[in-house]
């Protein structure tokens, strides 16, 4: 069986590519799938239905237009990892996390210990906290591949 994980959260940073080559190295079936991670080009999903007088119409049409993605991709998922990182608040992240939660989906949560209190209903609903990507990989080497 190939897992189909999916990647949310902070984009500012390489988790992600950490991930996906500890699970490479370890040579784990899985794919992975994410939201758009371009910053700019999130932002402007919505652009191409016509031009918006004010940032909260636009920034509405392009969550819109990104949901389709986002939504489609959680539903299909077996397994979720939600990064939050320390420099920006990632709303988004947070309501992904509760999508998962409200599908049953599992999903392990990627953070550091000093937002703990923040998202403690977050973690509550996850299956597993990590402070790296290296604890992921291990993670889903047990999950996926323990006898």
């Amino acid at each position: 069986m190939k897992w189909n994980v999916y990647l949310s959260g902070e984009i500012h940073t390489d988790w992600r590519e950490q991930i996906i080559e500890g699970c490479r190295a370890a040579d784990l079936p899985v794919e992975f799938t994410s939201a758009v991670t371009n910053h700019d080009a999130s932002d402007a999903a919505g652009d191409l239905l016509g031009e918006e007088s004010s940032n909260f119409w636009r920034d509405h049409k392009s969550s819109k237009v990104n949901a389709i993605r986002t939504k489609n991709l959680i539903e299909r998922c077996d397994i979720a990892v939600v990064r939050f990182g320390d420099k920006y608040k990632q709303w988004n992240a947070a309501f992904d996390a509760g999508h998962l939660a409200a599908l049953g989906k599992p999903y392990i949560t990627l953070h550091a210990a000093d937002i703990i209190h923040p998202l403690k209903e977050v973690d509550a609903a996850a299956m597993a906290w990590a402070q790296t990507p290296q604890q992921v990989v291990e993670l889903l080497k047990y999950v996926i591949s323990a006898k």
